[in-house]
């Protein structure tokens, strides 16, 4: 039993007043003296804009932009620098955005060189996750939503002996993934391996992608399906 649990149940009068003052402490605020905190509340927000704008042009960008195989004219890379894992070549186009909690894996077992390719206008949100089996492709302004997964390997084998064995999954279950032109992936949508997704399309958040879906049109669920044309007013 630890000291902190032997004073709450012990019932002594001293150990009744700790823990009462304790529970005071904790609770006890300064007055909220909206003419002075609020701009402070402000003051604080723009010190920190311009903390992580100077430490974005500085640090995080060009830190990624070295690990590309060309560098990308206009990239926003912000919160941070993305992880990479792995061989893998990445290209991005013009104007792309990405979020420093994204993690960018290529898939040691194959045999080629493993590649990203992120088309102009692109934005990956935060704490998505790209892994690249052989071939995954964004097209032009695709948009990823926070907590995408684009899962084009899967990092092990089918065959329990295997997997206990710690072998590397295998080659038939490795598929390329291709976003073309103006897809859009709401929060939390996975893609698996072999999957293209027609240009234009939508995935609602947290659907499942299988198998490939067409040009224009809504795709949910899980397994995601189509249920109707993109309608634009």
């Amino acid at each position: 039993m630890s000291f902190r649990h032997r004073v709450k149940t012990s019932g002594n009068p001293a150990a009744v007043l700790i823990c009462r003052t304790v529970r005071a402490a904790r609770r006890f605020q300064l007055p909220l003296l909206r003419p002075v905190h609020l701009p402070l509340y402000h003051l604080r927000s723009l010190a920190l804009l311009a903390y992580n704008e100077a430490v974005r042009v500085a640090w995080w960008t060009p830190l990624f932009q070295a690990r590309l195989v060309r560098p990308a004219p206009g990239l926003h890379v912000f919160s941070g620098v993305p992880q990479v894992i792995g061989p893998l070549e990445i290209e991005f186009g013009r104007d792309c955005s990405i979020s420093g909690l994204t993690t960018l894996l290529g898939r040691t077992a194959s045999a080629g060189q493993p590649r990203l390719t992120v088309g102009d206008n692109s934005h990956i949100g935060w704490q998505t996750t790209i892994a690249v089996g052989s071939k995954v492709v964004l097209g032009k302004n695709v948009l990823i939503a926070g907590r995408g997964f684009l899962a084009g390997y899967p990092g092990h084998p089918v065959d329990p002996a295997r997997r206990a064995a710690h072998e590397p999954d295998t080659n038939d279950q490795v598929g390329d993934i291709i976003l073309e032109d103006d897809v859009w992936l709401a929060t939390g949508v996975t893609v698996m391996a072999g999957v293209t997704i027609g240009a234009g399309s939508i995935v609602t958040a947290g659907s499942v992608v299988f198998r490939n879906i067409p040009r224009g049109v809504i795709a949910t669920g899980n397994p995601a399906r189509v249920v109707g044309p993109v309608m634009i007013p």
